[in-house]
């Protein structure tokens, strides 16, 4: 399986605290890889220097072989961004705000209409495309927020937290169209602190703790290691290696 991303070296800083820890990791095209970590591990920094969100101290990241920089916008239209805060506009609908982020990676016309009702139906909120925003749920929110980060199709898509605090239909629903998304093609990043979405969609996973990289590997064999410590699970190996609950 090819490598699409690649992280080399990374480092970040905040004064005297070393948030991320000269992060190395690898990303194969087509795969749902778990990005794991407890809170202030340093996930979010790194997701956010990923996606040039934020600057980095030194490091490499490497989209398809070649370096990322800030203006890369080959990059960027290649990518897609679920963050944990929703990021939408309530003056526009639900199909406008899909439209809407549509049009900033190019796309127009017949295409863009067919796309958005495309998305719209696989977030199940197609009879809903006409209302606005804060109208929905915090679970319709979270799959609308989804739907405006897809609708272009990205290579590779991370998701930071996208199930937190909603509602079981909801919640199913992501990671539904999560393995649709993988199975057409593009390649996943999905941090969460439910071990059992990690359980039912990720193939590979990375467990970082201050800001550096404790565990990594394919989900079953981490699994089958750690069993002879007598750990039956990825909650109980996650503890185990952080010293920390999922959810504190």
């Amino acid at each position: 399986m090819n490598t699409i991303l690649e992280i080399k070296s990374l480092k970040k800083s905040f004064g005297e605290k070393q948030v991320v820890n000269g992060l190395s990791f690898k990303v194969r095209e087509g795969e749902i890889l778990g990005f794991l970590g407890p809170n202030g591990a340093g996930k979010s920094t790194t997701i956010s220097m990923i996606t040039t969100i934020l600057d980095k101290d030194s490091g490499h990241v490497l989209f398809e072989g070649r370096e990322v920089s800030e203006d890369d916008n080959n990059f960027k239209k290649s990518l897609g961004f679920v963050p944990q805060d929703i990021a939408l506009f309530n003056d526009l609908t639900a199909y406008e705000n899909i439209k809407f982020f549509g049009s900033l990676y190019g796309l127009k016309g017949e295409i863009l209409k067919v796309r958005v009702k495309e998305i719209l139906e696989l977030v199940e909120l197609y009879d809903r495309k006409n209302d606005y925003p804060d109208s929905f749920s915090g679970g319709m929110k979270r799959r609308l927020n989804i739907a405006c980060s897809i609708v272009h199709k990205p290579k590779i898509l991370i998701m930071d937290e996208p199930t937190v605090g909603i509602d079981p239909q909801s919640r199913n629903n992501i990671l539904e169209v999560t393995k649709s998304l993988k199975e057409e093609g593009t390649t996943v990043i999905y941090t969460s602190h439910y071990m059992e979405e990690v359980e039912s969609i990720c193939s590979r996973i990375i467990v970082i703790d201050n800001g550096s990289i404790i565990e990594s590997g394919d989900k079953e064999e981490i699994k089958a290691k750690y069993k002879e410590k007598g750990l039956n699970n990825l909650e109980e190996i996650f503890l185990y290696l952080t010293g920390k609950e999922l959810r504190d």
